[in-house]
């Protein structure tokens, strides 16, 4: 068995270290240093110098690294090699941080000449942090301007109708040509007025987020989105010859707020003889109202989710359309028109609305009509008022990025900023709509979910209202520029032959494709080739059994489950309020 023996350790009685007498051989040539208990002890020893370096050298000036520097003995030659001493790394080389505030920089005013420098040495570091922080940002750019491009060329590389190989491209419009574009026209002419109007209830005004109410469902009212060419008043007022353009405000703000628009849409062109009519599709896109459509943050691309393009362009409409009901004195003082809905028939139920059938002069030939709709009236000062009633929609404030029932009482201004930022084309078409139907006011409700994640379920936090003209200014709306795409699509179409044609905006890029279609393009048996029942409207329910309801026909509530079909309800294509088979304007001259 191994034993380890300790060698001798001389013990020295009068001081430190071994005694002088000592005859221990174990130590020889061990170089070391005698040193008292004052003395101020630096390195035990130094690994890294080298004795090549002038600098190291220089450093043997010093006492107190002298003392313990074993560098100059031969017997410590072999630890001096170059490829030993390249293997050490000095971890932290940087001084140590002087405190901004002390006995030296309070009381020494004799050292001012070092302020300076140390000022110097602040704006360093403060530039350096920008640039770090400039650095950061900049990545977030680039990142969030990569996922949206993921997100752009996934939802609207689709286009709202599907181009059929038989289609013939006539023309492509750039949006950049809009820009440019300019035409007044004088003030419109009053034709009629249909329907009848409901008053505003002004307690709606006071409404906050900490006394918010909840919203209500309609469902036995019903909303009508008749096309044009459906519409008896104007079938009626083109075989008079009122004008030769037709159209409704819906078509037209559609027109004049394209250079905003990013999503695709489509709307019929049909040249009969010297008149022109503007109709859109049923099922069309312009019955629905977009959601995040001009915003930088990526939705869902799942269908299903309730966080989609298309759930929450369906939800909106819902929202739009119960909150245009809920904000009424359901049994107030009412005006009625000279005529009733042209769309109702006796003794239903309608949503309070009227139509305003008005004429703009083009040129000196030619005049535009319009079915312009307004939702409610108010008496100020024994003056009548119209207004219009919009309503934008909060479904998870993570997207936006604003907390509506934390900043919408303190700071509504941010909180306008932003949906002007992520629904710039639909504030812009409820402005033009608005512009259209010489409204007095337009009042915009703020409704948000209960619960993210709960898309039934709504509360009213707030109702604002605004002048259609400050607000288009307000939001650089240029009248002129609108009506000066509307004189050039017109004047376009008026060149085209007779038949039906089809205005697209590309899915991908910012113009506009006129199409050539067939006479028997968009009927009934051919609805659903273009646009698969998967994308139909349907009503944001769980039941899958459900009836597909329409957002063009019936008004519903989102916050129930399960719809009542006998409130979708619409005017067949062909038929007139009461159900009759009725012939159009085509077939009526032949």
């Amino acid at each position: 068995m191994a034993t380890f023996e300790v060698g001798a350790v001389p013990f020295n009685p009068d001081g430190w270290g071994p005694p002088e007498t000592s005859a221990t051989t174990t130590a020889i040539n061990v170089p070391f240093a005698p040193f008292s208990r004052s003395d101020k002890l630096g390195r035990i020893a130094d690994w890294t110098r080298n004795l090549n370096n002038p600098a190291n050298r220089s450093g043997r000036n010093n006492p107190s690294e002298s003392v313990f520097d074993f560098t100059g003995d031969d017997s410590f030659a072999a630890t001096l090699a170059a490829d030993e001493d390249s293997s050490f790394r000095l971890v932290d080389g940087k001084p140590p941080p002087r405190p901004k505030f002390g006995p030296k920089w309070r009381f020494h005013h004799n050292q001012n000449r070092q302020f300076p420098q140390r000022r110097d040495e602040e704006v360093e570091a403060r530039k350096r942090e920008a640039e770090k922080e400039r650095a950061r940002r900049d990545r977030l750019y680039h990142l969030n301007r990569g996922g949206n491009t993921q997100r752009r060329e996934a939802a609207i590389f689709k286009s709202s109708v599907e181009i059929q190989p038989e289609w013939n491209m006539l023309d492509q419009i750039p949006f950049s040509t809009f820009s440019k574009l300019s035409f007044s026209v004088p003030d419109p002419e009053d034709l009629l007025f249909c329907g009848t109007l409901e008053p505003y209830d002004r307690s709606y005004d006071r409404v906050t987020p900490k006394n918010e109410r909840r919203l209500e469902r309609f469902k036995n009212r019903n909303f009508f989105k008749v096309t044009t060419t459906d519409d008896p008043v104007i079938r009626r007022l083109a075989n008079e010859d009122k004008a030769t353009v037709f159209a409704t405000d819906a078509i037209l703000s559609t027109l004049m707020c394209a250079p905003r628009s990013v999503y695709s849409w489509d709307i019929v062109v049909q040249r009969v003889g010297n008149k022109l009519f503007f109709d859109k599709r049923d099922g069309s896109q312009l019955d629905l109202l977009s959601v995040h459509e001009t915003s930088q943050e990526p939705l869902p691309e799942s269908k299903d989710d309730i966080n989609s393009a298309h759930s929450l362009s369906v939800e909106a409409a819902y929202i739009n359309q119960n909150f245009s009901q809920q904000v009424l004195v359901r049994d107030g003082k009412k005006v009625t028109f000279d005529e009733p809905n042209p769309f109702a028939n006796e003794g239903e139920e309608v949503a309070s609305v009227g139509y305003r059938y008005r004429r703009w002069k083009l040129d000196d030939d030619m005049y535009l009509v319009a079915r312009c709709e307004l939702q409610s009236v108010l008496e100020i000062n024994n003056q009548r008022q119209f207004l219009t009633l919009n309503a934008l929609n909060e479904f998870d404030p993570k997207y936006s990025g604003v907390d509506w029932r934390q900043k919408l009482e303190t700071q509504r201004g941010a909180v306008l900023a932003t949906e002007l930022k992520n629904n710039a084309n639909k504030l812009a078409k409820w402005t033009a709509q608005a512009l259209l139907g010489s409204a007095d006011m337009m009042k915009l409700g703020y409704v948000s979910r209960v619960h993210p994640r709960d898309h039934f379920n709504h509360v009213i936090l707030g109702v604002v209202g605004y002048k259609p003209r400050d607000f288009a200014a307000q939001i650089n709306l240029n009248m002129a520029n609108m009506w000066g795409i509307v004189k050039s699509i017109v004047d376009l179409c008026m060149k085209l032959n007779e038949g039906k044609y089809v205005l697209v905006k590309d899915p991908s890029k910012p113009q506009v494709r006129i199409y050539e279609v067939p006479a028997d393009a968009f009927e009934n048996d051919y609805v659903e080739e273009p646009l698969p029942e998967e994308e139909q409207a349907q009503p944001p329910a769980e039941d899958a059994n459900v009836v597909s309801a329409e957002i063009s026909v019936a008004a519903t509530d989102v916050e129930d489950k399960e719809i009542d079909a006998d409130t979708l309800s619409a005017v067949p294509c062909g038929t007139n309020s009461n159900g009759e088979s009725m012939l159009c304007i085509f077939c009526a001259d032949n």
